[in-house]
């Protein structure tokens, strides 16, 4: 009997949580311009923004594995590369590295159209990227680089440009790692594993994800290498990583 009034305690309080944290969301969300691209952060929409998806993991019964972490930088801050598979990709990395540095993505703009959190990761400095015109999507890449100058942010990334939906590594398009030639930064690549089955687990099972770091390129070998030679290592070692094979044409990454 006691085990049943322990857990209903636990189930009510959880829900009682949840139902107050999308209540601050909705309120927060609606005091931010929907238009406007901040450049500075928000201790408080930050503090909303990893408790929020704290909750959400928890909730969720989702476990994120770290390895490799010996890898990230120690002081300063950098350019964070990772495959794509799914919304919960960079979920995983900021609150994997919230203790070490605040994160902010360069996303599609259909991510900032999300009821409510849209809006708070506007707020958290997050940034809008044409993906279908490199002319229009070269101020995106300036800003971030200016971002990680200013020491506020690491600035997290996707060469591949969107999720892989069968979760092979796709082409990629090596003008993301212009942001750390600009910024003068190192390059911390990572791969995640298994973020794509959690919203196919939920709510009748738990999800393990896998975040490995990889590789760190220091600042100064990112300003001795090409853009393109700097993607074909990082592909290189995320393929390796991935335990796969490259079946797309190399020569294809923008």
């Amino acid at each position: 009997m006691k085990i049943l009034q322990c857990l209903s305690g636990l189930l009510t309080g959880m829900a009682g949580s949840l139902l107050f944290m999308f209540i601050v969301l909705v309120v927060s969300g609606q005091l931010v311009d929907k238009n406007k691209l901040y450049d500075k952060d928000s201790k408080f929409y930050r503090f909303l923004l990893y408790y929020s998806t704290v909750i959400l993991y928890v909730a969720a019964r989702v476990k994120v594995e770290v390895r490799g972490e010996e890898l990230i930088p120690k002081e300063g801050q950098f350019l964070l590369v990772t495959n794509h598979r799914s919304n919960f990709d960079p979920i995983s990395c900021w609150m994997a590295l919230r203790h070490r540095t605040n994160l902010v993505y360069i996303s599609k703009p259909e991510n900032f159209k999300i009821p409510f959190f849209g809006r708070i990761i506007r707020r958290c400095c997050f940034m809008p990227i044409d993906r279908q015109n490199p002319r229009n999507a070269k101020p995106t890449i300036d800003r971030a680089a200016e971002f990680i100058k200013s020491g506020k942010f690491s600035v997290g990334v996707y060469p591949e440009g969107t999720r892989s939906r069968t979760c092979k590594l796709l082409p990629f398009h090596s003008m993301v790692f212009r942001i750390a030639k600009q910024a003068n930064v190192p390059i911390l690549a990572a791969v995640l594993e298994d973020t794509e089955k959690v919203h196919k687990n939920f709510p009748l099972k738990g999800t393990h994800i896998k975040l490995t770091y990889i590789d760190l390129i220091p600042a100064e070998e990112v300003q001795a290498m090409k853009t393109n030679e700097i993607s074909a290592r990082v592909r290189e070692k995320m393929l390796k990583a991935l335990n796969e094979t490259d079946s797309f044409d190399k020569n294809s990454a923008a």
